[in-house]
């Protein structure tokens, strides 16, 4: 008979395994994320905008962005300790930024149930909102920490 998990008993069990998992993501460490914060459905993560992220305009390329909003909508929806992964993202690009920029993306979830789980992300720098994201994950069964579903 398998034991129905808290999924924040679960995070607040196993944090430091969940953080350390998450944080070995290469992608997100070649780009220069530093992942600053993880809690029970929410993350935090900064970057500095580089002059190899910059598009033909000289601006912030659009996929930098997304990339910072969709690694801490990652690291939320897989802070319980259970392997999700993302089914849609939807993201709206309000402002520019510009080489030297330091962004901050927050991720919060909004409802989560046993298959699926939705999350807003707000990506800023030091003067505005740059980006927002509505994302929603499909929580699969297995745990990767150390219960006994996993």
């Amino acid at each position: 008979m398998k034991i129905k998990r808290d999924d924040r008993d679960v995070h607040f069990q196993y944090a430091k395994e969940i953080e350390e998992k998450l944080k070995n993501d290469t992608f997100a460490e070649w780009l220069g994320i530093e992942l600053v914060e993880v809690g029970p459905g929410s993350a935090v993560a900064q970057m500095t905008i580089s002059e190899n992220m910059l598009n033909a305009h000289g601006t912030a390329h659009g996929a930098a962005l997304f990339a910072i909003a969709d690694f801490v909508f990652a690291v939320a929806c897989n802070s319980y300790g259970k392997t999700s992964v993302g089914l849609s993202v939807n993201i709206g690009y309000l402002a520019a930024c510009q080489s030297g920029d330091k962004i901050t993306a927050r991720a919060i979830e909004i409802k989560r149930n046993h298959r699926t789980s939705w999350y807003e992300v707000r990506v800023e720098n030091d003067k505005e909102l740059v980006a927002h994201v509505s994302a929603l994950s499909y929580r699969k069964n297995e745990y990767f920490v150390g219960t006994e579903e996993g």
